[in-house]
């Protein structure tokens, strides 16, 4: 039986395993390979990011709105719902190897929720710039 996510360990093992499978993914991999200069550093980044979500009294500090909206205009305003879909279901998947359990869905929702509110913000930028 698989545990829940519980800690910072066990999300940085879930950040690490997904973007395993991010940067080999021929349909979204360059978005990320293409903009991550440091990727150590950005999955602890990351990592900040979801324990922020997942738990009280994270230390994430950042605008993610903003970081993609400007990955948006670097690959001239390409990326699609489809894109974020991809980007989902490899993370549904990594959760559902990996764990089990009320935060892991919770892990699940809030990504869908993001995705979601990720692409209106991206779109609404795109809106501004005409």
């Amino acid at each position: 039986m698989k545990q829940d996510i519980q800690n910072r360990d066990h999300i940085h093992h879930l950040i690490t395993a997904f973007y395993t499978k991010i940067r080999k993914s021929p349909d979204i991999g360059f978005f990320f390979n293409d903009t991550i200069l440091d990727w150590p550093e950005h999955l602890e980044k990351l990592t900040d990011f979801w324990e922020t979500q997942l738990f009280i009294g994270g230390t994430y500090r950042g605008n993610p709105l903003a970081a993609h909206a400007k990955v948006d205009h670097q690959f001239h305003h390409s990326i699609t719902q489809e894109h974020f879909g991809l980007w989902l279901n490899l993370w549904f998947e990594t959760i559902d190897e990996l764990y089990q359990g009320a935060t892991a869905e919770m892990a699940k929702r809030k990504a869908q929720k993001m995705s979601t509110m990720m692409y209106i913000n991206i779109y609404q930028e795109r809106d501004s710039l005409v």
